[in-house]
């Protein structure tokens, strides 16, 4: 019999080698296709295929399937994720292809976030003090923009590799010590080994790809499952500790521009990481800060998993904090 930690590994590799096979197979489709052409926002410099998505999404599903077992209870409760995972991918295909007017773009997205949440058992509550409806609302405005916030924040070469592979492997650590259940577990597992498979792609300076919108509402969809699973367990600190970068970033940007009156809905190139790339950093510099930087917070959120202490918590969201200003203020300013 096969243990939980070789299923694991397993996992991983199966997702790395599989996203890698189909992403190099789908590369001659996206090029006709689904061609990212430089403007004034973009980051990169040549027409560039996107829609990698695609591998990272059909490998993280079908590893997962397999792993949980096509007929386990435990995959069929999983149906409303994936089948609204799968469905806000072709909305951003959609996007990437013929780009899709804001409202009813948006309106899709809550369709399908709002499928996951509401089809979510009723013993599944994070505060008891709430009404069920209320807290579901309030996690369906929470997840809709965790889906966003991930879209806008892959602007760059290994961006959500960056974020992406920390934050779920992290995840797997924890589930090995009992904080989070095996399907979420497996899922992060497929997910993180996923986008291992699409990095080598995705360089930066010789990217042969890019995720597309296909590709970064789903991961957001997924990544926010995990998260809240991780949450529902009684560890919301550390489920709020691990996105903290990319909270920050995408929510005091939003808040900057909205306060600006700019379109916020619109593209830009307004995220410290984007600035950052504008005053001097190198891409990799850039990825590389924060890929550190998430792998200090996950050391962080395992803190505050084994010291199970709300004042404990709040010295490690507020040490968190700091970490994530310093990096922020590190990308608002030009180096010496």
């Amino acid at each position: 019999m096969i243990g939980p930690d070789l299923v694991l590994l397993l996992a991983i590799i199966s997702a790395a080698v599989g996203c890698s096979v189909l992403t190099w197979a789908l590369m001659p489709l996206l090029a006709r296709y689904a061609l990212a052409r430089p403007n004034a926002r973009s980051s990169h410099k040549i027409p560039t295929p996107q829609g990698a998505g695609i591998a990272i999404i059909t490998a993280t599903l079908i590893v997962t399937t397999f792993a949980l077992g096509p007929s386990a209870p435990a995959l069929l409760a999983l149906i409303p994720l994936f089948a609204a995972a799968i469905v806000i991918g072709i909305v951003g295909a959609a996007d990437d292809i013929r780009q899709i007017p804001v409202l009813p773009r948006f309106a899709l997205q809550a369709l399908c976030v709002g499928a996951v949440v509401f089809t979510m058992p009723a013993d599944q509550q994070m505060i008891q003090a709430l009404p069920l409806w209320l807290e579901r609302v309030v996690l369906l405005i929470g997840g809709l923009w965790f889906v966003n916030l991930v879209n806008f924040m892959d602007g760059l070469d290994w961006m959500t590799v960056a974020e992406g592979v920390p934050v779920t492997f992290a995840l797997v650590v924890f589930g090995l010590f009992g904080a989070l259940s095996q399907p979420s577990m497996l899922l992060a597992a497929a997910l993180g080994g996923a986008l291992l498979g699409f990095a080598p792609f995705n360089r930066p300076g010789s990217a042969k790809v890019f995720l597309g919108d296909v590709g970064s509402l789903p991961i957001g969809l997924l990544l926010g499952w995990c998260l809240l699973q991780l949450a529902l367990q009684g560890f919301v600190a550390a489920a709020l500790l691990l996105p903290l970068y990319y909270l920050a970033d995408s929510t005091l940007t939003l808040l900057r521009r909205m306060l600006r009156r700019e379109p916020f809905w619109l593209a830009h190139r307004s995220h410290f990481y984007q600035k950052a790339t504008d005053i001097g950093f190198s891409v990799r510099e850039v990825v590389g800060m924060v890929c550190l930087t998430n792998l200090a917070l996950a050391v962080l959120a395992g803190a505050s998993i084994a010291l199970k202490s709300i004042a404990a918590d709040c010295m490690l969201l507020a040490l968190g904090g700091a970490i994530v200003v310093a990096l922020l203020m590190r990308f608002a300013h030009r180096r010496a």
